[in-house]
């Protein structure tokens, strides 16, 4: 590595680190996203890890030290174990499950159209100046949209749902989304 390259890379790090340092009650010190990197990252490879679960199917959040599981596993036992695991994982204060159980079988034209209409939600939510798509997960199946991450306010969360149901071909929505405690 070139010397003089380190201290700019070392400068860039810190600028970036330090522009998340000033927190307000639905904002997260780095600190705080830092550990809570630290535990996604931790439980999404203790799910890999364990044979009970199917990673691939379950999505992770994490806000101040709450891991929130979101998606569709086969069967309860599945979704009973993703939590075990989670629970499991340095760091984690609180398991909020919201895995869904059940996986019918599905034609291709539905797993087509179930993709479409996740597609159209997400951009619906990027378009809007209330929500940040970053922060939600959108899982469809059989048209019903499954919601779920940490957002920022309560008033977001019902935009969110708002935008969802008004795209074309959504059956019904199902809000799992957490405002994120100003603690």
């Amino acid at each position: 590595m070139n010397p003089k390259r380190h201290p700019i890379a070392a400068i860039a790090l810190v600028t970036l680190l330090t522009s998340a340092c000033a927190a307000t009650d639905t904002q997260r010190s780095t600190g705080q996203v830092v550990d809570d990197t630290v535990i996604t990252a931790s439980a999404k490879a203790a799910l890999i890890d364990d044979p009970v679960t199917k990673a691939g199917q379950i999505d992770v959040g994490v806000n101040k030290g709450v891991v929130e599981l979101g998606g569709r596993v086969d069967s309860q036992a599945a979704k009973d174990r993703a939590a075990v695991v989670a629970r499991n994982v340095k760091g984690v204060t609180d398991v909020r499950n919201n895995l869904i159980v059940g996986a019918p079988s599905r034609s291709t034209g539905e797993v087509v159209d179930d993709s479409s209409i996740t597609a159209r939600v997400k951009a619906a939510l990027t378009a809007n100046t209330v929500t940040k798509a970053n922060q939600i997960n959108v899982e469809t199946n059989q048209g019903v949209v499954q919601l779920h991450g940490f957002v920022d306010s309560q008033q977001e969360a019902n935009e969110a749902v708002r935008e969802a149901k008004a795209v074309p071909g959504v059956a019904s929505v199902r809000n799992d989304l957490e405002v994120k405690s100003s603690q």
